[in-house]
């Protein structure tokens, strides 16, 4: 699945659109740090980073107004970072980085450099985190007077040399057929549909797809680093975006100066990905379990029963009839899985999908399909939602080496499916892809600390749907001298972007002074939705 905005497909993290979740986690050759392989001359790829670094350091990026059309309001600025298609060929195929910024709003003197971001997916765009300052979000005032805000498209995304694997008219399309089961032909289907959508990528992509790859990602952030003028990289990710602050600190230890993972990826090799996706599944059925309690408590506003058995009564019955005769002739069991993955997601979506699902029992089928179903007219939200999904798939599949056997996947789903039903089989079907990849699948990195490594914070909510609670726990344990975050009784994807005083606080005093606590700190939960 994914992990930042749900995405369009059936399992996703990342850009815009409606479908399910997905974390990320990948890798390629290790090394003990940049300079060393430079050195050496062990490793053609950190050879060329080296080489596109000084380039880009060189160049220095060339700021002007952002173009009308990405909705970037002054005086957020954008340019463009070039960097090796294939890090093993500097001099060969460029391609361009989108990359925007706003300055720091406090004084000279006040000024720390640039804190990149990078929001998840794979196939989140960063380039909206300027506008914490434009919005003027209260939670990160006191980080912007010492920072300028940096985002960026990674590789394949958005403005970035975007790749695609399908039409994305077509790729939105409703309803889609039923992620559950219900005989061996359904599953051939979706199996036919998994492998021509791998087939598709590589048609419309094949020249990208051999290098949209975490480390690749990660050399594309050093060389936006030196483009930058910084010396050393203080960086803000969040899902996947911690997948790639893991393999950034295994790679460029040295290169760290702050470093925040939030809602983390688990980087053990054995995880990425395959094994990451299945402990999703289980991690949204407990989440899904707790919004339906939630759903339950507050029957007093959205009559849909008193009890989690009830609710669940509720959503198998909306199942069903949408299953039987798409509400709207769109919304099927696919794209209600689109829409109601928000609620386990982000509490930010537990009030407007109970509310939609509400109104449906009270007999407004109108706000469901205003919520769930496709809007063909929005072809650039379309576009961007099959790009999303596009790299999402991309870096996923290259990233590691998946099962190519069938009857593995369908053991393993099978098995997951009876206790963990909302998700199972929607994400199955999003990576199935992976199984029949069409270029060369990477060994993960193995992540762990190298020389120069400050402290790295990571923070966690305890029940996180995405990206379950052992992967801060695992990236904790390999980079030494790390702190953990717990955020207890919570689940919300996302943390550092919540109010809660008690991580704000530590997430600002990291930022503007690199001071962690002692000890690892355990938090209350922020406050969960009032209807």
């Amino acid at each position: 699945m994914r992990g930042t905005t749900p995405t369009r497909r059936a399992a996703a993290l990342g850009s815009a659109g409606a479908l399910v979740t997905a974390t990320l986690i990948a890798g390629a050759v290790a090394a003990p740090s940049a300079s060393a392989d430079a050195r050496h001359g062990k490793d053609r790829e950190t050879r060329g980073a080296t080489i596109a670094a000084e380039r880009a350091a060189k160049a220095g990026i060339d700021w002007q107004d952002c173009p009308a059309d990405w909705g970037l309001e002054k005086p957020i600025q954008c340019g463009y970072v070039t960097v090796p298609l294939d890090y093993a060929k500097p001099y060969g195929k460029q391609i361009k980085l989108a990359v925007d910024r706003i300055g720091n709003t406090g004084t000279k003197d006040e000024r720390q450099g640039a804190l990149v971001y990078n929001p998840g997916g794979p196939g989140g765009s960063g380039l909206r985190f300027p506008r914490r300052v434009t919005t003027k979000n209260p939670l990160w005032t006191n980080v912007s007077k010492a920072y300028d805000f940096v985002g960026f498209d990674p590789r394949g995304v958005g403005h970035s040399a975007p790749i695609s694997c399908v039409d994305p008219q077509e790729f939105v399309k409703a309803p889609k057929p039923d992620p559950v089961p219900d005989s061996e032909a359904d599953k051939r289907a979706q199996r036919k549909s998994a492998r021509e959508y791998a087939e598709g990528c590589y048609e419309r992509s094949g020249e990208m797809l051999p290098y949209m790859t975490t480390p690749n990602t990660v050399r594309d952030l050093d060389v936006i680093r030196a483009a930058l003028g910084e010396k050393k990289l203080n960086f803000l990710g969040v899902s996947y975006g911690t997948y790639i602050a893991a393999v950034y600190g295994t790679l460029y230890p040295g290169h760290v100066r702050r470093m925040i993972a939030d809602s983390v990826v688990n980087p053990s090799r054995e995880k990425i990905w395959y094994e990451a996706n299945l402990d999703q599944d289980v991690a949204f059925e407990t989440r899904w379990n707790d919004w339906q309690d939630w759903v339950a408590k507050n029957d007093a506003v959205f009559h849909l029963g008193t009890t989690r058995a009830q609710v669940q009564a509720k959503w198998l019955e909306l199942r069903a009839t949408a299953k039987k005769n798409p509400i709207g002739g769109l919304v099927g069991p696919a794209e209600l899985i689109g829409f109601f993955q928000g609620a386990p997601y982000y509490d930010s979506s537990w009030i407007p999908v109970a509310t939609v699902f509400s109104k449906y029992f009270a007999g407004d089928t109108q706000a469901l399909v205003d919520a769930a179903a496709p809007d063909l007219t929005d072809t650039a939200g379309n576009a961007a939602s099959e790009n999303g999904n596009a790299v999402y798939t991309a870096v996923e599949c290259t990233d590691a080496k998946w099962p190519t056997s069938w009857k593995k996947w369908d053991r393993d789903n099978t098995r997951l499916h009876k206790n963990y039903p909302f998700l199972t089989w929607a994400n199955a079907w999003m990576n199935l892809p992976c199984a029949t990849w069409p270029v060369k699948q990477q060994t993960p990195v193995n992540v762990k600390s190298g020389k120069g490594l400050p402290p790295v914070l990571i923070v966690q909510s305890e029940r996180d749907a995405a990206t379950p609670y052992e992967g801060g726990v695992e990236l904790h344990k390999r980079f030494k001298g790390s702190r953990l975050i717990t955020e207890k009784d919570a689940g919300s994807h996302g943390v550092t972007g919540l109010v809660n005083p008690c991580i704000n606080e530590r997430v600002d005093t990291y930022l503007l002074t690199g001071k962690v606590d002692k000890a690892d700190v355990t938090c209350a939960p922020h406050a969960t939705p009032k209807p």
